[in-house]
């Protein structure tokens, strides 16, 4: 069976890949994948990068549109995708920042959700957003944004996931919630990150094996002001510019809460800490021994992106959607269980840990 999706704020593709990657066997030899169907996000450079890495090409199935203005009836009718994923933009739920939430410019868009699991009732849906989303509103986001999911006719699955588990090689946690219709008897559950224990995901590893090719797509280095050239050279890997010895003219003349990724350089033994698609000097990711930004190339090795997956744009617009996107490897593992679930295959799986209580 192939189940075709549709995407909300589809971004470049982290999601759409694993889900065209993603694959399982049932015990009668039928194969479960995920087909692209249609997608739609209202960034060019973003439009891009999606249609030439999971469409080959650009296509009319790829809609650079705000979704505020999108005319659903372009999308198709009822029945015309098996599947929805939508990482509803973040922005207003995130730790870092205003955390303004539902009440916000991007909060309101998880809407743009529910009512297309109204018009289309896809079998399945995966929804995706950051782990902030739990605090938004003193909390009363996520419920209703759960409450909404499930009066849509779906029963849900939302747990937050910790990717550095399951093989990527950055703390990164998201939350990802799973529907399945209520009409079909079958139960998604949390698939484990014990099969991915042995995987080694420090940041040395995920950008050094294997070597990046010299004309490697998106691998431009960063020009550094000398004063940013001679502050890491006091900044040890692990360290950033506030818990570092730094000479005071080094020094960063910042007030109030200090952000402790501020040119903060790699762990080499570590996963990375989280990739972020914007902010000023300082929050590019540092490398742990070269005085120097990661190259976004390298960025997108720690958003675990093969190095043929093509960012199109600008260097600062490559950053932002690298940064924006969720990790393929992640979640893959989360659609391959999808799969499994329709397949009827047992998978090994763990208890989820967000409950419904509404």
């Amino acid at each position: 069976m192939q189940f075709r999706l549709g995407e909300l704020f589809s971004g470049p593709g982290g999601i759409g890949f694993a889900a065209t990657a993603a694959n399982a066997i049932s015990n009668k030899g039928e194969e479960f994948t995920i087909k692209h169907v249609w997608a739609t996000d209202y960034d060019k450079d973003t439009c891009d990068t999606y249609s030439n890495n999971i469409v080959g090409k650009k296509s009319k199935s790829v809609i650079c549109c705000d979704i505020r203005n999108l005319d659903f009836n372009k999308l198709g009718g009822i029945s015309s995708i098996d599947g929805l994923a939508f990482g509803f933009p973040c922005n207003d739920f995130s730790m870092v920042g205003e955390q303004k939430g539902i009440n916000g410019t991007f909060g309101p868009l998880y809407s743009y959700g529910v009512k297309i699991l109204q018009k289309f009732q896809p079998m399945w849906f995966l929804a995706e957003n950051v782990g902030g989303l739990r605090n938004s509103n003193e909390g009363n986001a996520f419920k209703t944004i759960l409450k909404e999911l499930e009066e849509c006719g779906y029963k849900i699955t939302p747990h937050l996931y910790k990717f550095e588990k399951y093989g990527v090689p950055q703390a990164r946690h998201r939350i990802i919630i799973i529907g399945i219709r209520n009409d079909i008897k079958k139960e998604f559950k949390v698939p484990s990150p014990k099969p991915y224990s042995n995987i080694d995901i420090s940041a040395k590893t995920a950008i050094e094996v294997p070597p990046i090719l010299s004309d490697a797509h998106n691998n431009e280095h960063t020009k550094h002001a000398p004063q940013v050239v001679e502050r890491l050279k006091y900044i040890k890997a692990g360290e950033n510019a506030f818990n570092a010895k730094l000479p005071k003219d080094l020094e960063l003349n910042v007030k109030g809460a200090k952000i402790s990724q501020i040119y903060k350089r790699l762990h080499p033994e570590k996963p990375s800490y989280t990739v972020t698609g914007s902010g000023g000097g300082g929050t590019h990711v540092y490398h742990w021994k070269e005085n120097r930004a990661l190259t976004n190339r390298e960025r997108a090795r720690l958003q675990s992106f093969p190095d043929n997956f093509i960012f199109y744009g600008s260097k600062e617009s490559v950053r932002k959607q690298i940064g924006m996107a969720v990790p393929p490897k992640g979640v893959k593992v989360i659609f391959d269980a999808v799969l499994n679930t329709f397949a009827g295959i047992e998978y090994e799986a763990i208890e989820k840990n967000i409950n419904l209580e509404y």
